[in-house]
């Protein structure tokens, strides 16, 4: 027995080879709306019985009408992607219901994979990465904040719109005290970089990475490298850095060259500065917003794409955080 406010659909897709992408092996991309959702999907070949309550039907339509979009793009639909589109689809900005199947035309492509917009905030952010010459990206882990910016600069390498992509990172803390550690400069720094790395292995093929590192055209440094420098014809990214002090702060920005993109993320609830030490992300949003050519696109917990327990931490962290009202 269905309630009064429950609603059913039947949805149709006219291309019977691209079916079995959307529905996953075994309907388990159907099943994953089924749970997700508290909605009944029954399949019979190319149609689709949708029932359940009313507004939890018209997300899985939406969300189902945009991962058929993705398929006919020739991008891959996997359980990321499904939890993505229910994501989109959930939200209640209009703007973004038109935007579910437009996200392949947000797609950065790079050697090894495609990468689209996972959240609203996401696709916001991959606009300002391709139109902005300084974007902040602001938020919880997880959220792709990094992923996204190497992503973008690595496909305008590959693309030849820059010469060349440098990565940074305050090692360790924002005095960067590394004399301690054993080994050699790039021993030291290696394991505080070992996130940025990660992300260029994601992107190009192992080969490609350690090629154009040797040939200088991907740089991964801590940040104290980049002082005296001036970066021109790059895509430049400084990660963590909440963790940087206002004058290394200013050093880095001011590093910014002709025909340079430059992307600073960091999250000002995780900063391992000493009490009292004002962030120097802190004070670059409080100068710089409202500044033209400077895009700021703040990352909340809907926004964590990583394991859903991930976003359920963040959640619990923010509200521990937050005084009673």
């Amino acid at each position: 027995m269905t309630g009064p406010a429950d609603r059913r659909i039947d949805l149709t897709f006219d291309d019977n080879g691209r079916v079995p992408l959307l529905y996953g092996p075994h309907d388990v991309h159907l099943a994953r709306i089924e749970n997700q959702l508290g909605v009944t999907v029954i399949s019979r070949g190319n149609r689709l019985t949708v029932a359940g309550p009313a507004s939890s039907v018209e997300v899985a339509r939406t969300a189902l009408e945009a991962l058929w979009e993705r398929t006919g793009q020739g991008l891959a639909v996997d359980a990321a992607e499904v939890d993505a589109a229910l994501r989109l689809a959930s939200s209640a900005a209009p703007d973004v219901r038109a935007m579910e199947t437009a996200r392949g035309d947000l797609a950065v492509r790079t050697r090894r994979r495609v990468i689209t917009p996972r959240s609203a905030t996401q696709a916001r952010y991959l606009t300002a990465l391709a139109e902005s010459e300084l974007v902040f990206g602001l938020g919880p882990a997880g959220t792709g904040k990094t992923y996204l910016a190497v992503a973008q600069g690595v496909s305008m390498l590959v693309a030849g719109q820059v010469d060349r992509i440098i990565l940074s990172r305050p090692a360790v803390e924002a005095g960067e005290r590394l004399g301690f550690l054993p080994g050699d400069m790039k021993e030291k720094v290696d394991p505080y970089l070992r996130p940025l790395y990660d992300a260029l292995y994601d992107m190009l093929p192992a080969d490609q990475v350690t090629k154009r590192m040797a040939g200088g055209e991907i740089e991964v440094a801590p940040l104290a490298f980049m002082r005296g420098r001036t970066l021109a014809n790059a895509f430049v990214i400084l990660d963590e850095a909440q963790n940087t002090t206002p004058m290394q702060m200013k050093m880095f920005l001011t590093r910014l060259g002709e025909r340079s993109r430059m992307v600073v993320t960091g999250d000002l609830s995780q900063t391992d500065l000493p009490r009292g030490q004002r962030s120097g992300l802190d004070e670059a949003v409080a100068v710089l917003e409202g500044e033209a050519g400077i895009a700021f696109v703040r990352f909340g917990d809907a926004d964590v794409v990583r394991h859903p327990l991930v976003a359920r931490i963040v959640r619990a962290y923010d509200a521990k955080a937050s005084p009673p009202p």
